[in-house]
């Protein structure tokens, strides 16, 4: 972020460097304490989504959703920790690719059944084989 206030300000004395040739501490990077927070907020609000979801549990359908869509932000939390590339490198790792494989697959599944088809009961099992996915 100091980088982009010199150059917004005009305090940029390397101006003759590109903007891409720069390292890749620029708009993306974020402090350690900023990575904290960002990895607490994401947590917390994954496992808040997953609480509400099972108060609307006798509904499939949103409660798919919203377990759905938290348990992605609970999970993507931590590539605020250690990176996206590399969270990704490591879920795409040849011990993990399958277990991946099968939990993006039952997440997709999990999403299709219940906003394109609208089926309660593979709604429900999509959200059983996407919790055994998780904990494989």
């Amino acid at each position: 972020m100091w980088k982009l206030y010199q150059f917004l300000s005009g305090d940029d004395e390397e101006r003759e460097e590109s903007f891409l040739e720069e390292e890749s501490d620029g708009f993306c990077s974020l402090s350690p304490t900023q990575r904290m927070y960002a990895f607490a907020a994401s947590l917390v609000a994954g496992l808040a989504l997953m609480f509400l979801s099972l108060i609307v549990f006798a509904k499939p359908i949103k409660f798919a959703l919203l377990f759905t869509f938290g348990n992605v932000l609970a999970v993507g939390s931590t590539a605020f920790l250690i990176g996206p590339g590399r969270q990704l490198g490591m879920m795409f790792d040849p011990a993990r690719i399958y277990a991946t494989a099968i939990y993006i697959g039952c997440i997709v599944l999990a999403l299709i059944c219940a906003l394109l088809i609208h089926s309660k009961i593979l709604t429900v099992f999509a959200i059983i084989f996407e919790i055994c996915a998780l904990i494989w």
